[in-house]
């Protein structure tokens, strides 16, 4: 969830349960220092290094990680003609990220004159996270995005009645899952492979999380011979916060209904 997404207090729609009123704009910004090193690498090189950056909340949107100037190595950066207009940032300057043969096209911006509201933006610059090869915090490789310091994982077992169906066909049904709650999300339910009715294969799908770590997706085959592409997922190892659902499964999708205590 985080503090400015779903129905987090700065948000759009936040909670109507509390005794207090938050005055600003609609649109809110909120900047605190990031605790760590930050490093990010492009084309074998380390394109910045740092330990004063910062994240940067806003309303309906993931954080976004900015770094200062000083932290980015400017010798792989060319400016572009891109400009960029944000009425509650400013309006944004781009480079691109050029080392050796490789360009990533306009994988930075900053706010060299930031609107009077965010003149914290002023010397710093944020980089598309998929444009760059591999980020570290401190040295821990990191992928999707940083995770967001106001959004946790609680993973509990339970004895609830699940029951997973596609239409009319069972495709799983367990008394023994696991209840994953992330922050701001419905929860999701983790079966053991015995629970699952049908046969599963393999698909090529994969994902990631950075709470959770990264997804092998299967499909499920109904006994009329009907596929149901990336019906579940599996955490094989996952991080050390979701690591009661490794080897878990847990299912999604058009079509496809969980049933708790039904």
């Amino acid at each position: 969830m985080g503090l400015t997404r779903r129905d987090g207090p700065l948000s759009p729609t936040p909670p109507a349960t509390v005794n207090y009123a938050i005055d600003g704009p609609a649109h809110k910004l909120f900047a605190q220092p990031f605790p760590r090193r930050i490093r990010a690498e492009f084309g074998g090189r380390t394109v910045l290094d740092s330990r004063a950056a910062m994240l940067v909340h806003e309303t309906a949107l993931l954080p976004v990680l900015y770094v200062p100037f000083s932290d980015v190595d400017e010798s792989v950066l060319v400016a572009t003609d891109l400009s960029t207009h944000c009425p509650f940032k400013g309006d944004a300057s781009y480079h691109s990220v050029v080392v050796g043969d490789r360009t990533a096209e306009n994988a930075v911006w900053s706010y060299p004159e930031p609107t009077a509201a965010a003149p914290w933006l002023r010397g710093y610059a944020a980089f598309y996270w998929d444009r760059m090869d591999a980020w570290y915090d401190e040295d821990e490789e990191v992928f999707a995005h940083l995770a967001d310091p106001y959004t946790r994982i609680d993973v509990r077992p339970t004895s609830r009645h699940v029951v997973v169906r596609y239409k009319d066909v069972v495709l799983a049904e367990s008394h023994s899952p696991a209840v994953l709650s992330e922050t701001g999300l419905p929860n999701r339910w983790y079966l053991p492979r015995e629970a699952v009715q049908v046969p599963l294969s393999a698909s090529g799908t994969r994902s990631r999380c950075p709470y959770k770590g990264e997804a092998r997706y299967w499909t499920a085959t109904l006994p009329d011979g009907t596929q149901v592409a990336d019906a579940a997922w599996e955490y094989e190892t996952p991080l050390p916060e979701s690591a009661r659902v490794a080897g878990l499964l847990s299912f999604w999708g058009d079509d496809v209904e969980v049933v708790v205590d039904p």
